[in-house]
């Protein structure tokens, strides 16, 4: 078992080092402020959470057995990360020559960091599909699978909310560079730019 925990979370850091559209949000939003980045990060793991007990269940299967489920979910997702990235843009070009006040008047609240963590988590089937297929391979042999599983996905979640709060806090360490509001302008179209292409991306992929 101490092994399998071992392998399990050596993977989930490997996961979590790919760069995606919730690294980019998550850092985007540390960019206002460590809360919002933080909050961000509880509701994409909120997602994570969700999507493991989804898999759990087997109800993910539904989703790739359904060429029409998961062609809805793929551009809801390319949707929301499409207007992500046009609010960062939004952002940044409020933002020109502001100060430091004013562009932390334009952070989001707290419930709306959560809540565009989650959305972006759940709105993306490739992280359903790679839940299914994840998180299986670490169930110990002859554990029994549900329990098990949620398990996993619990501390998949756990983990990564360690992890992301690595991302929010060093962003907040450069906060002496990164208030600057021509550097945070220049971040703020930058990410916009990529999450808009991450968009574009997913909607056109089959």
């Amino acid at each position: 078992m101490p092994t399998t925990l071992l392998a399990f979370l050596g993977a989930c850091t490997l996961v979590a080092a790919s760069p995606g559209p919730s690294t980019v949000l998550i850092i985007k939003q540390s960019l206002h402020s460590r809360r919002s980045g933080f909050l961000t990060v509880l509701g994409n793991e909120t997602g994570v959470f969700i999507w493991g007990v989804v898999a759990a269940f087997g109800l993910t299967a539904l989703l790739t057995a359904s060429e029409v489920a998961y062609d809805v979910i793929r551009i809801v997702g390319a949707v929301v990360l499409v207007g992500f990235g046009i609010q960062a843009l939004r952002q940044a070009r409020r933002a020109k020559g502001a100060d430091e006040g004013a562009w932390e008047a334009t952070a989001r609240s707290g419930w709306a960091s959560y809540r565009g963590g989650l959305l972006l988590n759940l709105a993306n089937p490739k992280a359903a599909v790679f839940a299914m297929s994840f998180l299986p391979q670490f169930v110990p042999q002859g554990a029994p699978h549900l329990p098990a599983t949620v398990g996993l996905a619990a501390l998949w979640a756990v983990y990564e909310v360690g992890y992301y709060g690595l991302y929010v806090w060093f962003v907040g360490r450069l906060k002496s560079v990164l208030s600057r509001a021509g550097v945070r302008r220049r971040l703020e179209q930058v990410s916009g730019g990529v999450l808009l292409l991450l968009g574009v991306r997913m909607a056109l992929e089959g």
